[in-house]
This record gives C-alpha cells, structure tokens and sequence, in this order.
C-alpha cells in the first residue's frame, strides 16, 4: 500500500526557529488539523485508522473513486451564540479536511468496511484473492 512519509534532517538552528515561530503562530497548539492515521498490512487486508476525537460518526465520509479512498469532513467549530462570550483559550475546533490514499491494486474496493468508535475511524480493504497468472501458450509456424 502506498504512503508518505517525509523526512526532516536535523539541523538546530532552523529546528529553534521553527519551535519560536510556530510558538508565536498558535500559541504552542498544533497547527496542523489533518486527523493522524495509522496504516498497517495483515495477511487479508490492509487496515487504516483515523483519530477523529471529536467527530461524530455522520460528520465523516468515506467514499472510493479511480482506486483512490478519500476520509473527509466538513465539519467546522461553532461560534458562541451569546456575544458577551469571550473566548481565552481555545485548543478545540474543528476544520474542514480531506485525506486521501492511492490504493494498491490487489484491494478488493467492493468488500472495503470501516466501523467508527470511540473517537477512531477503522477502515479495512480487504485483499483480492490471489489469482495465477493464465499460461497462454502460443503456436508457432
């Protein structure tokens, strides 16, 4: 199965940068809202797992199109209705989002299932059933 993974050299300057320039950005809270995934591969399938804390189940979709499976929502935090509510901290919102994941071709796309519970979206893709290669063999004049 396909995935990204980047990776950042080390280097302490820019590291200390970074760290002040994301303090002053949001406050020490983290900037990116993509829900973190975990993928892993068992013998029949390949299973991913979304951290959604906060969502409710009808708030997230999933679909699959061209073999490319895409989590999403378009969920967005709610202002107080009462104006004389000023906000001092506020760590927990929600912001649309969409993820996707180009799938291999020995996933069965027709039995793909997911289950949502407590905060965490399970979605397994089954694997085809493995089929032998045909011998076609060719006659020759």
């Amino acid at each position: 199965m396909k995935y990204y993974v980047s990776y950042n050299n080390s280097n302490p300057v820019s590291e200390f940068d970074s760290l002040f320039n994301d303090l002053w950005a949001d406050w020490g809270t983290n900037r990116s809202k993509i829900p973190p995934v975990d993928i892993y591969e068992t013998e029949k399938a390949y299973v991913i797992e979304a951290e959604l804390a906060g969502y409710k189940q009808e708030e997230v979709h999933v679909n699959v199109d061209k073999h490319v499976l895409k989590i999403s929502s378009d969920k967005q935090s709610l202002k107080s209705a009462d104006e004389k509510q000023k906000s001092l901290v506020r760590e927990r919102y929600f912001k649309k989002f969409e993820r996707s994941f180009s799938l291999p071709e020995d996933i069965d796309e027709e039995n793909i299932e997911g289950e949502f519970a407590d905060g965490v979206l399970t979605i397994t893709l089954p694997k085809k059933k493995e089929v032998l290669p045909k011998t076609i063999e060719v006659k020759i004049k």
